[in-house]
């Protein structure tokens, strides 16, 4: 078991990069659509591992945007509950640096993978997570905090998160997600044993990333406490994910009105469906979803990439 100077366990960042083939210890979350080939090419090309977030396995949204890495080594990203056997041996036909596996278990996937010559990323967000996705062949293992933008479980704050699951799996690297913005917030997570960091919401604010301006100056926009839990944009959207998880997002009127009062939303679902579909035809960013975490806060404009991934280390 490797232990730090500071007495804690796990990997180092420079045995994440060496696993990797990455010259930064960063990782790009695999926000569904937003994080798309460009992003993902730009944060291969700052020394990082770009993830594109293939989410609920699209095939032609997936080959569009491996298109656009134009061969950059770059991972693909799933959501593990959504997708089947055949979903992930179409993402690893692109040949990926890593397949990043969130949200269900990884075990009919981890020798899929590892067979295709692919490391394997698992989100994970308890100990218990941690040690099903270790027994199962994990290459990394992610530490997601209950501050984290997009979908999770309100259990840990990341670094604490990062503490509990680096105790639990000895030297599996383990990166730390979650309300992860600059150099300090790195900092802190590898003084609890994080060998890394995946940035979501930071990247999110970045010209590469696949949204709207609008919705890139709304998180600019946000201060402290201007997100929220909750399954409003689940209902909305479609499709409702498995009991206990819920999405993080920048408070709106959807969920400023709904939030407690999910009974009477599910009971006119169809015309505020109806509404939703339309403020996101013109991009109304006071209604439509914008997936944030708690970083939003910290980020003061936008910018490229680039910049957000040579905040951090090379090691």
């Amino acid at each position: 078991m490797t232990v730090r100077s500071g007495g804690s366990v796990g990997s180092t960042p420079e045995q994440l990069c060496d696993l990797l083939g990455i010259q930064r210890p960063v990782l790009s979350a695999p926000m569904a659509k937003i994080a798309g080939g460009r992003l993902a090419a730009a944060v291969a090309d700052a020394g990082g591992l770009g993830i594109v977030g293939a989410g609920y396995g699209d095939p032609r949204w997936l080959a569009a945007e491996m298109a656009e890495t134009e061969g950059r080594r770059v991972g693909i990203g799933l959501i593990t509950w959504a997708v089947d056997r055949v979903a992930v041996e179409t993402a690893l036909q692109y040949g990926p640096a890593a397949m990043w596996l969130a949200f269900g278990d990884p075990t009919p996937y981890v020798p899929v993978a590892h067979d295709a010559g692919v490391r394997v990323v698992c989100q994970v967000g308890t100990v218990p997570e941690a040690r099903a996705a270790a027994a199962a062949g994990a290459d990394v293992l992610v530490a997601q905090g209950t501050e984290a933008g997009g979908h999770g479980r309100p259990v840990l704050p990341a670094v604490e998160a990062v503490a509990a699951i680096t105790r639990a799996v000895g030297d599996l690297p383990v990166v730390a997600a979650g309300g992860i913005v600059d150099r300090p917030d790195y900092d802190l997570a590898v003084a609890a044993g994080a060998a890394g960091v995946a940035l979501g919401t930071v990247l999110y604010a970045t010209d590469e990333a696949a949204d709207s301006l609008a919705a890139k100056e709304r998180i600019v926009d946000a201060g402290e406490g201007e997100t929220v839990r909750s399954v409003i944009y689940d209902l909305l959207r479609g499709p409702e994910w498995p009991p206990g998880y819920t999405g993080r997002s920048l408070r709106s009127a959807f969920t400023d009105r709904w939030a407690d009062r999910l009974d009477g939303l599910r009971g006119d679902l169809d015309a505020h469906r109806l509404r939703y579909q339309r403020a996101v035809e013109c991009d109304d960013v006071s209604l439509r979803v914008v997936w944030a975490g708690e970083g939003a806060a910290a980020i003061d404009r936008v910018c490229s990439a680039a910049e957000v991934v040579q905040r951090f280390p090379k090691v």
